[in-house]
């Protein structure tokens, strides 16, 4: 779907001011001003977090102190201690956090991930009680359990529970011996977005104070792990959150941990400079992939192991699971397209999709590829026995959990947040849930919300960049959520040169005036779009290191044609697309080619072209198909007024 391209306001006033405060360029302070960031103090902790922004008191989190006696005693007393860890990558860090930071105290520790496909999410009780007749009498949980009221009332007298965890708190909390979390009502803690591996590290931090008499400011052992459980959970990569991934990112390749070195190899990362990208794009999915289709534990196993070859061998299988879970998603997205052959995305205002067996632990990321083709809410649905578990995700504007809780009467439960949500529900009433989503959506919802918005921090030629602006945007790492890498535009210009590359052709590489290179990913069909006139494109500048040399170049994020192109269809244009490819249809009355191909086979823009389909698919006169696009020989005559997409395009 076509993105609005906004680009942000500036006050260039409030920008000159600001940067001269802080010694930089009024770029680089326009962009800390977007992200909200305006306090001088704040900006300094952002800009350089390794050295100004600080570490917090770990004792001013809610029930640091008893949860710290009660560790410090079972160490004492040679008590097996049990870390309760989530079974995703948060989760993993965060056992292996505190594993190893009680392991270098001396403790007797062991940890438990739950199943995802046989226990799912949280504390149970039935593995609270095998923990316990396993021997442990201290469990420290991590990245869960804030809502465990029930289970850790019934280990009561059986079993200590310590809950670490950074969700939000859902009502009374548990009577554990501990209860830290920053979202506490009553936390006085100065940061409340930590991570479930950040909460972790903030225990060993406080952990060794008390016994070894180390400052917590100075403590950053395993910072590596904290750093990839908090870019993998996305949380904001603000204050603490930032310090915690900026020194982590700089170990990474000089880290202790001989799996996180043989997972970094896997990933084909060994010879980088590791930054964010890296870690939540190669990294992370394969600890993440152990979760999703088998047991989390081979990913802590790896974390926790210093053999160098069982390492190897672990990060080799991680990456074959990878590898399958990738093949399962995409089968699960094609399966989901196919559901929506039949209906009119644009008229939709929620993606509902459901079929027998799709794996559990991988429609989320289903959901996602729906969201961000189709830019609607999403909801991907595995059904088995009977009963749908369904991941959703959604879009801004659209308060995914608020809408589900107006369908509840449809639902056997649900659960999640603004963006995202989980659900079960009963296999024939998905097509009541379906009616129920639309119908609220309806009454609810603006139109102006389904309309994806591509932000840009400025218009910025790319014969203007060069090392120097480089350097001053290098400030601005790590990237992450809540700092986006900052994306720039330039329109109307002209390409010298276009080609595919790679494998199949299946990337864009072009040249723009001044030798200055662009690559665009998984673009390659969109060649002839660049050769036949001007183009706009949103980018992100980056530098290119290659036989000890360094260029600037642009990765670009949105390619459209420029706006003396994007010509709305006249009558005319659409006879004369209309000729086109009526005369290119086969035996089959299929046209087939790329859109790009079929537009410039008929002279048009791309633009043009796809409002000139739409506008033949409302009247019956085409049909998009996945190998081309279906041309009836002999269709019922239709008035082009009988068109929405006509209507809007001739301003009627």
């Amino acid at each position: 779907m076509d993105k609005k391209w906004t680009i942000r306001t500036h006050d260039e006033k409030l920008e000159t001011d600001f940067s001269k405060e802080l010694g930089v360029t009024r770029l680089v302070a326009g962009i800390l001003l977007e992200r909200g960031i305006s306090d001088t103090e704040e900006a300094k902790c952002f800009l350089d977090p390794v050295n100004i922004q600080p570490f917090y008191d770990p004792f001013l989190l809610p029930d640091m102190n008893p949860a710290v006696g009660r560790i410090k005693r079972a160490i004492e007393n040679n008590e097996r201690i049990t870390v309760y860890g989530d079974y995703d990558v948060d989760g993993i860090s965060a056992v292996t956090i505190l594993m190893r930071g009680l392991r270098r105290l001396g403790a007797d520790v062991s940890y438990y991930i739950p199943n995802r496909h046989t226990e799912g999410y949280g504390i149970h009780t039935e593995a609270l009680e095998k923990i316990a007749a396993e021997g442990a009498s201290l469990l420290v949980s991590v990245d869960c359990g804030i809502t465990s009221v029930e289970a850790v009332e019934a280990m009561t007298g059986k079993l200590d529970i310590i809950i670490t965890d950074h969700h939000l708190p859902e009502g009374p909390l548990p009577e554990a011996i501990a209860v830290i979390d920053a979202h506490r009502d009553d936390s006085i803690y100065p940061y409340a977005d930590l991570c479930g591996a950040g909460v972790a590290f903030k225990l060993c931090q406080a952990l060794f104070a008390e016994m070894r008499d180390e400052p917590y400011e100075t403590y950053t052992k395993d910072i590596e792990i904290a750093a990839l459980g908090t870019i993998a959970d996305l949380v904001p990569l603000k204050g603490e959150n930032r310090k915690i991934t900026a020194i982590g990112l700089t170990k990474f390749q000089t880290t202790e941990l001989v799996g996180l070195r043989a997972l970094i190899e896997a990933a084909g990362c060994k010879d980088k400079k590791i930054n964010a990208g890296h870690v939540g794009f190669s990294i992370a999915p394969r600890l993440n992939a152990a979760g999703r289709l088998e047991t989390a534990s081979k990913g802590a196993e790896l974390l926790l192991t210093q053999d160098e070859t069982k390492a190897a061998e672990l990060a080799a299988e991680l990456s074959g699971i990878n590898s399958e879970r990738q093949g399962i998603e995409q089968e699960i997205f094609e399966a989901a397209e196919q559901k929506l052959e039949n209906i009119d995305i644009e008229k939709a205002h929620v993606i509902v999709v459901a079929g027998e067996d799709w794996n559990p632990g991988v429609i989320g990321l289903a959901a996602s590829k729906l969201t961000e083709k189709y830019y609607r809410p999403s909801i991907v649905i595995g059904i088995k026995d009977g009963v749908g578990k369904g991941s959703c995700r959604s879009i801004d504007g659209f308060h995914i959990f608020e809408a589900l809780s107006a369908c509840k009467d449809d639902l056997i439960q649900f659960g999640g947040h603004a963006m995202a949500a989980g659900l079960t529900v009963d296999a024939d009433k998905i097509d009541d849930l379906r009616e129920s989503l639309e119908k609220w959506a309806r009454e609810n919802i603006r139109e102006e919300v389904y309309q994806p918005v591509l932000k840009l921090e400025a218009e910025l030629p790319v014969g203007k960049i060069d090392f120097e602006l480089m350097k001053e945007l290098e400030k601005l790492e790590p990237y992450g959520m809540g700092n986006p890498r900052p994306l720039f535009a330039d329109f109307n210009v002209t390409a010298e040169q276009a080609r595919s590359m790679g494998k199949d052709g299946k990337h864009l590489m072009m040249t723009f005036p001044g030798n200055f290179r662009a690559i665009m990913w998984n673009h390659g069909e969109d060649v002839p779009m660049l050769q036949s006139g001007a183009v706009d494109i949103a980018y992100v500048p980056e530098i290119n290191e290659w036989n000890g040399n360094q260029s600037i170049e642009a990765r670009l994020s949105e390619l459209r044609e420029t706006e003396s192109r994007r010509i709305n269809p006249t009558r005319e244009i659409l006879a004369g697309v209309y000729r086109v490819m009526r005369s290119r249809a086969d035996a089959e009355q299929t046209v087939h080619g790329t859109e790009m191909q079929l537009a410039a086979a008929c002279g048009v823009s791309t633009y043009t072209y796809r409002l000139a389909v739409r506008i033949f698919e409302e009247l019956g006169l085409m049909q998009t198909k996945e190998d081309g696009v279906y041309v009836p020989a002999s269709p019922e005559k239709r008035s082009l007024e009988d068109s929405e997409t006509f209507r809007r395009c001739s301003g009627k």
